[in-house]
């Protein structure tokens, strides 16, 4: 009896570690030495100087405009969206990895906590596709990610490319490189 409900403990505090740490373990937050709109730009010049890997700047968004015209109050958070066809290409052609288009194009978060302070947030790429059976491709992502947050404050902050998501370069207009 002792050591069943031992066994029966353990799993639930397994259980319990695992719900409370997930968010540790699936997402990555970044402080940033700069504000927002900086933060968000650097990322974006970062992103285009890995075109050669098939980045692309898919979108730039911004959530929190939206909650404030409905009338509520929030801090500054932007999304900056791209994708490489470089990565998304063997994922798109298969069927069993062709669920993992919910994920594409790679978002990247930056926002404005309470105590003023920027940060970036991302997806742990490499965390995910070990998970799903797609390491070879998202542990790609993963480097490519970390060169996407590698800020030198010793260069002059580029201009915010505020450009509107594509959904693809579809039939909705301009195509801006979208997944």
């Amino acid at each position: 009896m002792k050591v069943f409900i031992g066994a029966i403990l353990g799993v639930v505090l397994v259980a319990i570690i695992a719900i409370t740490q997930a968010q540790n373990l699936m997402f990555t937050i970044t402080p940033s030495p700069f504000g927002v709109e900086e933060t968000a730009a650097r990322i974006q010049a970062n992103i285009q100087r890995l075109s050669g890997r098939g980045w692309k700047l898919s979108g730039l968004r911004d959530p929190s405009k939206a909650v404030s015209a409905s009338g509520g109050n929030v801090l500054p958070v932007l999304l900056v969206e791209a994708c490489s066809t470089k990565y998304s290409g063997p994922l798109l052609r298969a069927d069993s990895t062709r669920i993992f288009s919910i994920l594409m194009p790679c978002t990247i978060t930056v926002f404005k906590n309470e105590d003023g302070k920027t940060y970036v947030g991302t997806m742990n790429a490499g965390l995910m596709g070990k998970l799903f059976g797609v390491s070879e491709v998202m542990d790609k992502v993963a480097a490519d990610q970390k060169e996407f947050l590698t800020f030198d404050p010793n260069t002059p902050p580029p201009p915010l490319i505020k450009k509107r998501p594509g959904g693809g370069g579809g039939a909705g207009g301009i195509d801006t490189g979208g997944c």
